[in-house]
């Protein structure tokens, strides 16, 4: 195996991050792996989230959030919440914020070698009209179709960049 097939071998990996990775990081996380699965392309893409706080650990998604995604075929029960690390800046190719505050947050904690693998998401959906996916914990149970409508956009973007990067 040469360097370049074992490079190809490694899946791209996508770290979704929001606060506390309940809401919105398990929902792209979630929306995302039905795209790649779509795409019969879950061997050579992988995706993860997490929170920047420890608010949330080991708990599962927010129901409301879960039926949401499941109105849509989308099941986020498996997923646990975490907290982002160190490491994920080196074992992710992709850490993608749900909104601004958590980009600048996200930068503060990274390497600045590895700066350049902190995204944001709606920057893969500029028809969009925003930049932030808004947090939809506090809010009324439309809020959470609202957001699984821009998650979807933005994923969409991301897959198609990665899908570019792949070929």
């Amino acid at each position: 195996m040469s360097a370049n097939d074992k490079v190809q071998a490694t899946p791209v990996k996508v770290l979704f991050v929001c606060t506390g990775n309940i809401c919105r990081s398990p929902t792209a996380e979630g929306v995302f792996r039905a795209m790649v699965d779509a795409t019969r392309l879950s061997g050579r893409i992988a995706a993860d989230s997490a929170g920047i706080a420890n608010y949330h650990i080991g708990e599962p998604p927010d129901e409301r959030s879960q039926a949401a995604a499941l109105a849509r075929g989308i099941d986020l029960s498996g997923q646990c919440g975490r907290q982002v690390t160190q490491g994920d800046f080196r074992d992710f190719d992709y850490v993608v914020a749900m909104d601004r505050t958590h980009q600048e947050e996200l930068l503060h904690l990274c390497p600045p070698d590895r700066t350049h693998r902190v995204k944001l998401l709606l920057d893969y959906a500029p028809q969009a009209g925003t930049k932030d996916v808004p947090d939809p914990y506090y809010g009324h149970h439309d809020g959470f179709n609202h957001v699984l409508n821009l998650i979807e956009a933005g994923a969409a973007g991301l897959l198609q960049e990665i899908r570019g990067i792949l070929k």
